[in-house]
């Protein structure tokens, strides 16, 4: 039976697996003791493999041919929408719970090594994480979206002190006290939005927006800044930043790559409410905060690329990388048109991806770095290849006639760390030929040709297209010195330093994820198609309204036919008169 089958066989009930794996998953785990480490990596690690063979076949599922609208939506307990609750799976959700469960897998993969057994309850904690990631991208409820974020959220918590320290403590309060007042913000948005409207559903407030009168439209508007704050906090835009960096730089390196997928969340449901509540199709509201989203991008990413120069510590770089794709994709959301939407949902999974890695890897080196008791480190301001005097060192082959270094062979685990590093700067900075480049490079292409080639001769792009083109250049150029440098002091310019120490299980995560950006060069075509496919669902709003709207629910198998009482002519008491119906099939007498 292909995987194909089997995922129609299933659904939709395959949907509720991304949440309920993971929750029963921890549940088990919480019934052993903390000296059952070994089996709860193994289920740990189990849990997450099947994740990904489940998202896998989600992404085949929503991405079948001759369907230009592939949706599946679950109707819990079956009531309707708008007032039970409902999972929705299309294009973008599928492609956010691949994206989580490779990160995932690799994550707790690479915490075998020793990460795992530094601190109580990590494996539950990393389960509810993932409980609280796919509930969250699966939702078509506001209300509930409340309830996975905060079960995310509450995960995270623990995940950030795990291992203790003063430094997690010290800044896992300040994450703690932020999150907490973006809840606050959040919960403060949604009742707003539930007074205006009256429903909390995704679905039924794009179908209300609209409508809504003109004497409450300023409310709204109101609701919904308030409400994207609370997004835009968990999203990392600048000034609401300042938490993360410290946070992220400061957790275990496996917390921290599953961390990567924190900003996104924030920016997935920016992107997915605002082409859902202020498309073009909402009336007074269209493109309602778009020109504040391009803005709040912009400011985030030239504050991310100047941070990245001027920190010297790889990990806060990892953090500001971070921040730098969440502005990139914040403001191409901003402009709201097609192709660059396809483009920023090309970008997201790669950048993920790489910083992902990137945490990884400024592991590695800050292990290599510490245990090495015969290396020689050097201030930031200090040549490592000259003296004082500005003399070659000895060891140091300048010269061609020089021959100290010619023919010596690099250890496999140095060249291995050197090459993913490489890797990672490449697809962070946006060059040529990984898949950080292709989906920069999508994204100037929408800016210059909005409407396609060959179709936007004379379309002008405005000044926040420069700006951002411009910057989005910059940046990129900023990211790539800031890598190159660090990658010189720490690989090309280290003397006498001792070959790191590099297990399998912490290097075949790295592979992985290096691996997965690598394969979007070479499906590139099939990916944007994908891509393409789904941010045309996102501004066709109304395909995802009559999805949610239009199902029914399951009727019972077991249950009697309900026949419909006859209705009077002439209500009793009231003398009202009520035309006579025509009979099911037939027509009016």
């Amino acid at each position: 039976m292909s995987l194909m089958t089997l995922t129609e066989r299933l659904m939709p009930h395959l949907l509720l697996a991304p949440i309920l794996l993971p929750m029963l998953t921890a549940a088990l785990m919480l019934t052993l003791g903390e000296k059952y480490q070994r089996t709860k990596l193994l289920m740990n690690i189990s849990s997450c493999l099947i994740g990904l063979v489940i998202a896998m076949a989600l992404v085949k599922w929503s991405n079948q041919d001759g369907m230009a609208t592939s949706m599946n939506v679950y109707l819990s307990g079956n009531w309707a929408a708008p007032f039970g609750i409902v999972l929705v799976l299309d294009r973008l959700s599928a492609l956010m719970l691949l994206t989580t469960s490779v990160v995932a897998l690799c994550a707790v993969v690479y915490s075998g090594a020793r990460w795992h057994r530094v601190g109580v309850h990590f494996h539950p904690l990393f389960q509810f994480q993932m409980m609280g990631l796919a509930g969250a991208f699966l939702t078509g409820d506001l209300f509930n979206l409340f309830v996975f974020f905060e079960i995310m959220l509450a995960a995270s918590y623990g995940l950030l002190l795990h291992g203790s320290g003063k430094s997690r403590v010290q800044h896992g309060l300040h994450y703690i006290a932020i999150n907490l007042a973006a809840s606050s913000l959040f919960l403060i948005g949604v009742s707003m939005l539930y007074g205006i409207t009256g429903t909390l559903n995704m679905a039924d407030l794009a179908r209300i927006i609209p409508s809504v009168s003109s004497a409450d439209r300023g409310l709204l508007h109101t609701a919904a800044g308030i409400l994207a704050t609370a997004f835009l906090i968990k999203a990392a835009v600048w000034p609401l930043n300042f938490w993360l960096v410290p946070a992220y730089g400061s957790a275990t390196a496996p917390v921290g790559a599953i961390f990567a997928l924190m900003t996104k969340v924030g920016i997935y449901t920016i992107v997915r409410l605002w082409t859902l509540m202020f498309s073009s199709e909402a009336g007074p509201s269209a493109h309602f905060g778009s020109a504040w989203l391009i803005l709040g991008g912009l400011a985030t990413m030239l504050y991310a690329a100047i941070s990245m120069l001027g920190t010297q510590r790889l990990g806060y770089v990892a953090g500001y990388a971070a921040i730098l794709s969440a502005g990139t994709l914040l403001a191409a959301a901003g402009f709201g048109q097609n192709l660059m939407t396809s483009a920023l949902l090309y970008y997201m999974p790669s950048s993920t991806l790489a910083v992902a890695a990137l945490f990884l890897i400024t592991d590695l080196i800050e292990r290599w770095r510490t245990t090495d008791g015969a290396s020689v480190r050097f201030e930031d301001e200090e040549a490592p290849f000259l003296t004082a005097e500005l003399l070659p060192r000895d060891g140091f082959n300048l010269d061609e006639d020089e021959e100290v270094l010619i023919g010596r062979a690099i250890p496999a685990a140095m060249a291995f760390l050197g090459l993913s590093f490489m890797l990672c700067t490449l697809v962070i900075s946006g060059l040529p030929p990984l898949s950080g480049f292709i989906g920069k490079f999508a994204m100037l292409s929408a800016l210059l040709n909005p409407l396609g080639l060959g179709s936007s001769a004379g379309t002008q792009i405005g000044w926040l297209g420069w700006l951002f083109m411009g910057l989005l250049i910059a940046t990129g150029l900023m990211a790539l010195t800031a890598l190159v440098r660090i990658g010189i002091r720490e690989f090309w310019s280290s003397i006498s330093r001792n070959t790191p120490e590099l297990k399998v299980i912490e290097g075949l995560p790295l592979a992985i994820l290096l691996g997965c950006c690598i394969l979007m060069v070479t499906h590139g075509a099939s990916v944007m198609r994908f891509t393409q496919r789904a941010a045309d669902n996102l501004h066709a709003p109304g395909n995802y309204i009559r999805a949610v709207l239009e199902t029914h629910p399951k009727p019972s198998p077991t249950a009697k036919p309900v026949v419909a009482p006859e209705i009077p002519t002439v209500l009793p008491e009231t003398g009202f008169g009520l035309a006579p119906q025509a009979p099911a099939g037939g027509t009016e007498p």
